[in-house]
């Protein structure tokens, strides 16, 4: 019903009344009214008056209709604390795989190492979850596999110059667009699900909170569709997934990194180490090359180019 209601609005080029809507659709005016309402909280832009309801435009909204081929698999919340949290709870209740939540706005919004996440309205906050048939030392490669996919996506849907950061980051021009992070659950000797929960600033202004962000509409001077990045994103992603078992992706992930070759500081949750960043292993780990020709293999931490 609430599809229908919208199609009908976005045919119309002018004030079409409830009285007709509810003609059309054989519902009561206060079932229009309750859809209407619905469609509301999407982010749909409908204005209402005495003659009834038009829909303006530039609306670009997450919702489940808004992605043919994805319906069933799309849910979005005006408002969560955490998408990571609400897609934790639907993994362990047997959701499928490529299950997305998404949010207009997270209360809180975290990533690495416990950090606070701002998402403001104009952002795009969503949590995808897949059910990769791995061992659970393998799960690295998800996370990999979903930072090369965004930064594909950027780049060859939005001209986005878009880089990779280990672990997960994406930058353009030094200045952080996507954070990532990720959830593993394992049943027996097997992943169970993995959630990869991703950030990105599309029209927000992160700058007064980070100044080292920025956001899609900065960097291209314009308004850009948020479902425009979710859809090629998840194009991307589960494509990139079916193909076998990730095996190279490491190696694809490397020819867009700015890490290698960087000195860097990485952080970690007891520790912080500082070298030169001379590569990335088999198993997702940053190896640095230390004062006195020791290296250090650093698995997880937050790392920052100096």
């Amino acid at each position: 019903m609430t599809p229908d209601i919208l199609d009908i609005l976005k045919s119309q080029n002018d004030i079409l009344s409830g009285e007709a809507l509810s003609d059309r659709l054989g519902v009561s005016r206060v079932t229009v009214w309750k859809h209407i309402r619905k469609l509301r909280e999407y982010g749909y832009a409908i204005e209402s008056s005495s003659k009834g309801y038009i829909l303006k435009n530039g609306v670009d909204v997450i919702a489940p209709w808004e992605f043919p081929g994805w319906e069933d698999r799309i849910h979005y919340y005006p408002e969560v604390d955490s998408t990571m949290d609400v897609a934790r709870k639907a993994a362990r209740k047997g959701c499928p795989s490529y299950t997305v939540v998404a949010a207009g706005r997270q209360l809180k919004g975290r990533g690495r190492l416990d950090r606070s996440w701002a998402s403001t309205d104009g952002g795009l906050y969503f949590t995808v979850t897949v059910r990769p048939e791995l061992a659970p030392m393998l799960g690295y490669r998800v996370n990999f596999c979903a930072s090369l996919a965004l930064a594909k996506t950027l780049r060859d849907r939005f001209d986005v110059p878009a880089m990779v950061k280990w672990p997960n980051d994406i930058l353009v021009g030094e200045k952080k667009l996507v954070g990532l992070l990720s959830e593993m659950e394992t049943r027996s000797d097997m992943i169970s699900f993995v959630n990869i929960g991703i950030g990105i600033n599309v029209n927000n202004d992160p700058t007064s909170v980070a100044p080292e962000a920025t956001s899609l509409g900065r960097i291209t001077g314009m308004p850009v569709a948020r479902k425009a990045v979710l859809s090629g994103f998840l194009d991307i992603f589960r494509s990139r997934m079916e193909k076998d078992d990730l095996s190279t992706i490491i190696d694809e992930w490397k020819d867009y990194t700015l890490t290698i070759g960087r000195h860097v500081r990485v952080e970690t949750v007891r520790d912080v180490f500082e070298g030169k960043a001379v590569d990335v292993d088999e198993g997702g780990a940053l190896i640095l090359a230390m004062r006195g020709g020791r290296t250090q293999r650093v698995i997880h931490g937050d790392c920052f180019h100096s």
